[in-house]
């Protein structure tokens, strides 16, 4: 199964592409797709999408998993990294992938065992589980990485398919596991 993770940004969207297969992951892929601040925003998001939609078409991944957005402040940012997000997981529909989507505690658990795991120890343990060289240097790669790794290691779980929290409410996503 080869799998697309997504840490979804605006700015900086970082991509994974991992093949899982008996119980062992291998990197295919990853890095980031960037966009410049002074381009428009609409650009922006085409930008993020023609790459993605590219990467799918060179790698043809069974499924995308995509990280859920947090942020406690600065809601301008959440916005346009929500958007962001939705133009990945259009990447993913208009190519028949189905969609799972993890909170970041989820990630870290999925990844070192403990929800709380810092930066640091996530990218150590994607280093680990990849067995690569080196540790990715943009953390939205490395994070990327990590959501893939999740998916993997989690399996298509009905309760874990992208449906957007507000769409269900706050206990009904729950019920469909």
């Amino acid at each position: 199964m080869i799998i697309l993770g997504i840490d979804p940004g605006y700015a900086i969207t970082g991509y994974g592409l991992i093949e899982y297969q008996s119980n062992r992951s291998r990197m295919l892929d990853y890095g980031v797709v960037s966009t410049q601040a002074r381009v428009p925003f609409e650009i922006r998001l085409l930008t993020i999408y023609q790459q993605l939609e590219s990467l799918i078409q060179r790698y043809s991944p069974d499924v995308m998993a995509v990280e859920e957005l947090f942020f406690s402040r600065n809601t301008t940012t959440a916005i346009g990294a929500a958007q962001g997000r939705g133009v990945a997981i259009l990447a993913a529909a208009k190519a028949g992938i189905p969609v799972y989507e993890y909170t970041p505690m989820q990630v870290k658990l999925a990844v070192t065992g403990y929800g709380r795991a810092d930066k640091k120890q996530v990218s150590q343990m994607v280093k680990t589980i990849l067995c690569l060289d080196k540790i990715p240097v943009k953390d939205d790669a490395s994070d990327a990485l990590a959501v893939a790794i999740c998916q993997a290691h989690t399996g298509m779980l009905r309760g874990n398919k992208a449906v957007g929290g507000y769409q269900l409410g706050p206990t009904s996503k729950n019920a469909l596991q």
